[in-house]
């Protein structure tokens, strides 16, 4: 009854074998597949599926469809139960394996790498309230800077550049500023708007990494000052980066050394964010006094995002948190979603380490 191929299935258990010993040495990780063989599938992807002119994961989709209808087709064709069973759980095995396989083999042992703020020797820690509200003030006194360089008026931006002009410069500012980090990625990833518009913020996901394309996605609709610094997120993935704190982190980086002021100003404002929901949950009154301080145009800016967050809400924001959280804390992120929160922790450190 369980004749037949199980590749995949003996693929998929040495593959979580391998996740093993990766989990136990993560310099060894690091050495072997971070830095000498993903860099190799980065750029093999990058030179071939990534150069369509569409996101590559609708052929991923079309790719499954037909390995259902080949699967009913078998199964129909299978002669009495005892076959039909035994290639039923053949078949559900070899495709478990076969994506378990694939996404290790194709991103996931970066999971099990040295955290990017240990190779750049930050120490990250919570920031106390007199350090929050400096933090605060430099940001929105940069940020003010910058929005100047992008209009004169305090009317709320709400249109920048189009899309694959704004993708192809965060991608140059990508490989010109990740020198900066003193890190050895390679290639030139993707990141291409996923239709039908509003799709993946109804799921609760604002941008996606996707291991079976080698490609990251985000939602069109997102705000247009959100958009150059959920791109650098994204690609921030694609070269390797697993944790959404780092991944924020190298975002911030690059936004902010770029010679763009609207980058530079998306990152800003980004990092202004996170700061501004640290002193909300520290101090209700201490937000509401800061929030007076801002300038018009960076209130009309925030507003703006939020009436755009507002207009597409998840089906289920629970459910699509719970089960990120989930997956993240399996793949070896302790701190699950709360990661993506660690961004005004790490720009200080990355800060305080400039000025040494």
């Amino acid at each position: 009854m369980l004749k037949g191929n199980w590749t995949w299935t003996i693929l998929g258990l040495i593959s979580l074998l391998v996740r093993h010993f990766a989990v136990k040495y993560p310099e060894k990780t690091e050495e072997i597949y971070s830095r000498s063989f993903f860099p190799g599938i980065r750029n093999i992807i990058d030179k071939t599926v990534s150069q369509l002119p569409f996101a590559t994961v609708y052929i991923f989709v079309v790719s499954v469809i037909a390995v259902g209808i080949y699967f009913i087709y078998r199964l129909a064709k299978a002669q009495g139960w005892k076959e039909k069973l035994g290639f039923s759980i053949r078949t559900l095995f070899n495709s478990l394996g076969a994506l378990i396989f694939l996404f290790l083999i194709l991103w996931g042992y970066n999971y099990q790498r040295l955290p990017i703020f240990q190779q750049l020797d930050l120490k990250p820690v919570p920031l106390n309230e007199s350090q929050l509200i400096q933090e605060l003030e430099l940001t929105r006194n940069i940020s003010n800077q910058l929005r100047y360089n992008i209009t004169p008026d305090t009317l709320a931006v709400e249109e920048i550049m189009d899309y694959p002009e704004l993708e192809k410069l965060v991608r140059s500012n990508m490989r010109e500023n990740l020198y900066l980090l003193g890190l050895n990625f390679t290639g030139e990833p993707r990141t291409k708007q996923f239709y039908p518009a509003g799709f993946m913020r109804r799921m609760g996901i604002l941008g996606i990494y996707f291991p079976y394309t080698g490609e990251s996605y985000i939602d069109p609709t997102l705000h247009p000052l959100e958009k150059p610094f959920t791109i650098a997120h994204e690609m921030a993935h694609s070269y390797g980066v697993t944790d959404e704190g780092e991944a924020n982190f190298i975002a911030w980086v690059i936004c902010s050394n770029s010679d763009d002021a609207l980058l530079q100003y998306s990152g800003q404002l980004r990092l202004l964010r996170y700061q501004m929901n640290d002193l909300y949950r520290m101090s209700k009154e201490l937000y509401s006094h800061f929030y007076k301080t801002l300038p018009a145009g960076i209130r009309n800016d925030l507003l703006s995002i939020q009436k755009a967050q507002q207009a597409i809400k998840p089906f289920n924001l629970e459910l699509s948190r719970k089960s990120n959280d989930l997956f993240l804390k399996t793949q070896g992120v302790k701190a699950g979603v709360n990661s993506y929160q660690q961004l005004p922790m790490l720009a200080f450190a990355w800060r305080n380490r400039l000025n040494e």
